[in-house]
């Protein structure tokens, strides 16, 4: 079931660490996964950013299984599934979600930076490829990929 955040910042801090090492570990390096997801966690970082952004979650028996933010300009930032959920439909249950809010919102657009393992379930959704993309990170190069869904709301 999806929930708007509701003060459970120190959980979601902890999917998004568990979710970078035990499963994006398949794309990217241990430095690479370090450098994303250091450890100790920023707790404090984490309850501002969730403040914020009032990220969607996807709970399953009072679990937090995965979350998604997504920005007025129709930025979808992190999105996460926690390890014990995957194979579930969780992620493509939290993009559809978002998906249906920018189609009654009649966003222009969505757009994402994916990363190596969750960018098949957006090209799956009907995303495209706009260019590969280089971010640093504690000077550490991690590569992902811008991608859009144009909207046409009048159509």
């Amino acid at each position: 079931m999806i929930q708007h955040y509701a003060g459970q910042s120190n959980e979601i801090a902890e999917l998004f660490y568990r979710s970078i090492h035990e499963i994006a570990c398949s794309a990217y390096s241990e430095d690479q996964l370090n450098a994303w997801a250091p450890y100790p966690i920023d707790y404090d970082r984490w309850k501002y950013r969730c403040e914020l952004k009032r990220p969607f979650l996807y709970v399953i028996e009072e679990q937090i299984a995965g979350f998604i933010e997504l920005d007025p300009d129709g930025h979808i930032d992190c999105h996460y599934v926690h390890p014990n959920f995957t194979r579930r439909g969780v992620a493509t249950a939290l993009l559809n979600h978002v998906m249906e809010i920018a189609l009654q919102l009649e966003f222009d657009r969505l757009f994402v930076e994916a990363s190596h393992v969750i960018r098949p379930l957006y090209e799956k959704q009907g995303f495209t490829v706009v260019k590969a993309n280089q971010v640093e990170r504690h000077g550490i190069v991690l590569e992902n990929w811008i991608m859009e869904l144009p909207r046409n709301p009048k159509s």
